[in-house]
């Protein structure tokens, strides 16, 4: 048995800065964090796009808007202190005809409402910024918006809470809570406060605990097709405008932090939680579970649920990513775009009374744990004020 303060399960980003501030608000506890891979950041942060978002897309009364505005200047300034290697290449929003003028005004003004720094400039004026890029009219350009690579930046954090003093335990996989106790693959723990940011499985591990009676995970996939073309041949990432009424932003540009670009990703609907690449990690009953729900949201959900799943799907095509990507800039051929990049699944939330899925971060808790339930992109760009606001959630159940 082993005994702690806090016990925080995953070590992803947000599991990592969560433990972090754990330990500096409460310099005499004893705080441990566990992980059921090998190393930390073996899923959704490790596998993420590494754009450090500027924070214009969200409304004003949503966390996102609260925190990714901070995060951005945040992670920024860390990786500056840190010496990695930061891209400050910006961001074009584009549109494709008139008809998305008016949605990117709206991209504007929430922009505007958050604080955010943000440039309304014509296409003649997106041009001196990239110039490959295609719009109609008028463009917007995020000029905080910047790329990092993100493991080194999840491997810095990771050692920074090691070097503050957190245990941290690789391959040790939480099974089931009994009492008081946390019963794992290595050994069993008591803890007098538990969080979950167990990101793919968060929901599973909630509802041990009492919680997300309404929510579930659902995974989509992310893919990325690497451009062979050489550095600098896209200066900027390039955006589409997208459908705000749904939480993922559609193909785009991406510039990484070595300057080489990236077109995706796709959100396509896996099958099961861990389903990167064929049967690879098959589970049955995850299988049964999530088909289940995916037709249900098929039947029933307030949006086309059928449509967006058959559009996503068409993008295991590298055809189709790749006319998709020709949308946005000019000189785009698939000779250029032969290589995948390692897939990455977002665990997105739904709420399965309202059969939506939910486009703000949740987190549910009690006096004695603290739930992560929705922690998807800007996740990564938001993670430092994220972790804090946990943090200062769980101090308030605790007083």
């Amino acid at each position: 048995m082993t005994n702690s303060d806090f016990l925080v399960i995953g070590a992803g980003i947000i599991g990592i800065n969560i433990a972090l501030e754990l330990k500096r608000r409460f310099s005499e506890s004893k705080v441990v964090l566990i992980e059921k891979e090998k190393e930390c950041a073996a899923h959704a942060s490790g596998r993420n796009s590494g754009v450090l978002h500027a924070g214009f897309y969200y409304t004003s009364d949503s966390l996102k808007a609260k925190f990714t505005k901070d995060g951005n200047k945040f992670l920024r300034e860390y990786c500056e202190r840190k010496k990695i290697p930061v891209n400050k290449c910006g961001k074009l929003v584009v549109t494709k005809d008139a008809s998305e003028l008016t949605a990117l005004e709206e991209l504007l003004r929430r922009g505007r409402f958050n604080g955010v720094e943000l440039e309304e400039i014509t296409t003649e004026e997106a041009w001196l910024i990239e110039p490959r890029v295609r719009s109609c009219e008028k463009a917007i350009f995020s000029p905080t918006t910047c790329s990092v690579e993100p493991l080194s930046v999840v491997k810095s954090m990771e050692q920074d809470a090691r070097d503050e003093g957190v245990e941290i335990k690789y391959e040790t996989k939480y099974l089931a809570r009994k009492g008081c106790t946390i019963v794992t693959s290595n050994g069993r723990y008591q803890s007098g406060y538990v969080v979950n940011a167990g990101g793919l499985y968060a929901d599973r591990v909630a509802r041990d605990f009492g919680f997300s009676e309404t929510y579930r995970i659902l995974p989509f996939k992310g893919l990325y097709l690497y451009s062979d073309e050489p550095v600098g041949a896209i200066r900027t990432n390039i955006y589409p405008v997208p459908n705000l009424k749904n939480p993922f932003l559609g193909v785009h540009f991406t510039v990484t932090a070595s300057g080489k670009a990236k077109i995706g990703p796709t959100a396509i609907p896996a099958f099961w939680r861990e389903h990167y690449q064929g049967f690879k990690n098959f589970n049955f009953s995850e299988f049964l579970d999530i088909i289940k729900r995916e037709l249900n949201l098929m039947a029933f959900s307030d949006f086309d649920f059928k449509k967006l799943a058959w559009e996503e799907i068409r993008k295991y095509s590298r055809q189709r990513m790749v006319d998709l990507a020709s949308l946005l800039a000019n000189g785009i051929s698939s000779q250029n775009f032969k290589r995948w990049a390692r897939p990455g699944i977002r665990a997105q939330l739904v709420n399965i009374k309202q059969r939506k899925l939910v486009m703000d971060f949740v987190l549910e808790g009690d006096q004695e744990s603290m739930h992560v339930l929705n922690a998807v992109s800007p996740g990564f760009t938001c993670c430092i004020p994220f972790a804090r606001y946990v943090c200062e959630e769980i101090t308030k159940k605790l007083n």
